[in-house]
């Protein structure tokens, strides 16, 4: 199946710097599926004196890349627009190990403190949800458990499978 939508991001002059970290933080997964790679990067030509983009010589203009076989694209554009906590990217742990992985790679010089449940937000502010499949924890056939198992998870930063199991099955 043909990826319909893409995800499009403004960096301000770091984007080539934040892709590069991104693929290899995707390509050491332990539980990898795909490989992760910069398709394409064009960049500003040189001499560019007036305008927004003035002093942007060699900065990326597109870039194209992959996460785990998903296709991205991103730009230098400056400081006009930020990443905020309403837009994150949901990362689908298989288990323990690739939580901590994601997690302990994406919050240096990040802030891991600034969300819950599995949230963080890297060094340049992008937001990423490090979680497993939690359906049998929250939506599973104790509604009681869900519960507990809820509760146990809104305490969180870092989701930990065995403490949202034992408050599921307490």
């Amino acid at each position: 199946m043909t990826q319909k939508i893409t995800p499009f991001l403004w960096f301000d002059r770091n984007c080539e710097e934040a892709i590069n970290y991104y693929v290899q933080i995707f390509n050491g997964n332990p539980q990898k599926t795909s490989e992760s790679k910069i398709l394409s990067i064009k960049k500003y030509p040189e001499g560019i004196k007036e305008g927004p983009m003035a002093g942007f010589d060699g900065k990326v203009l597109t870039a194209v890349f992959e996460l785990n076989g998903e296709r991205f694209m991103a730009l230098d554009g400056g400081p006009i627009f930020n990443f905020n906590v309403g837009i994150s990217f949901l990362i689908d742990c298989k288990n323990q190990e690739e939580i901590d992985y994601f997690w302990d790679k994406l919050t240096v010089g990040g802030d891991p403190n600034s969300q819950q449940c599995g949230w963080l937000k890297d060094k340049y502010g992008l937001s990423w949800q490090v979680v497993p499949d939690m359906s049998k924890w929250l939506n599973g056939p104790d509604n009681e458990g869900n519960m507990r198992a809820t509760q146990a998870m809104l305490k969180m930063k870092k989701i930990v499978i065995s403490d949202l199991e034992k408050a599921y099955n307490s």
